[in-house]
């Protein structure tokens, strides 16, 4: 069956998309008797955990929706150096790629998520480490400067729609057939996750959208 690319790249991508479904951050919520869905921005990625369950459940929702980004990413990368096979260019972009999906159409929640900021942080350290330093930098900055976390993840997209282009890329985690590819997705994926704010760029422009503090 591992010789079959078509059963690989089936098997990858679906573990991913199980894997970014899981709705931490409303499990996390629950866990503590909140229903994050009926409270704040209504949505159950880490930001709206953060601030309507407590801040260290906000960082705990992060680190796991960072971690189904990586982990099924670095499985593929794993799986294309012990498999050197032209066929599976691409395994671990699309890979990564169906982590974030995963996360804001997840099939537990009636196909409705996050924002897929803290799942594509961790999806994009494992292909693309140096770009995705240079724009948690930018997110960190603009956190710490303005203290609206949905700036700086809106800030952040649009640096990594950038820094992809000009940042050297590791040949170690995608094969060279899958540069460009690699560069558009990320382009688009950083648009989208832009596309996914219009409601928080609303309420930023009206100059009522919430701080962390």
């Amino acid at each position: 069956m591992l010789d079959n690319p078509y059963i690989v790249y089936s098997a990858f991508m679906l573990a991913a998309y199980l894997c970014g479904a899981i709705p931490f951050g409303f499990l996390i919520g629950k866990a503590r008797g909140v229903d994050v869905r009926t409270v704040g921005s209504k949505n159950i990625g880490a930001t709206n955990v953060y601030r309507t369950v407590g801040h260290k459940w906000g960082f705990l929702a992060f680190f796991c929706d960072f971690l189904k980004g990586l982990l099924p990413t670095l499985a593929a990368v794993g799986f294309l150096k012990s498999h050197a096979d032209g066929s599976l260019a691409y395994l671990s972009l699309a890979t990564g790629i169906m982590t974030v999906v995963g996360h804001m159409w997840t099939c537990f929640m009636k196909f409705k998520g996050g924002k897929g900021v803290a799942t594509a942080f961790g999806m994009l350290m494992a292909l693309l480490t140096v770009p995705v330093l240079a724009a948690f930098g930018v997110f960190v900055l603009t956190v710490w400067l303005s203290h609206y976390i949905s700036l700086g993840s809106i800030l952040a997209a649009a640096a990594i729609a950038v820094l992809v282009w000009v940042c050297p890329v590791s040949m170690i985690c995608v094969a060279p057939a899958a540069l460009l590819p690699l560069r558009i997705l990320v382009t688009l994926l950083g648009v989208f996750v832009i596309v996914k704010h219009r409601s928080n760029i609303a309420r930023l422009a009206k100059g009522c959208e919430n701080k962390i503090y």
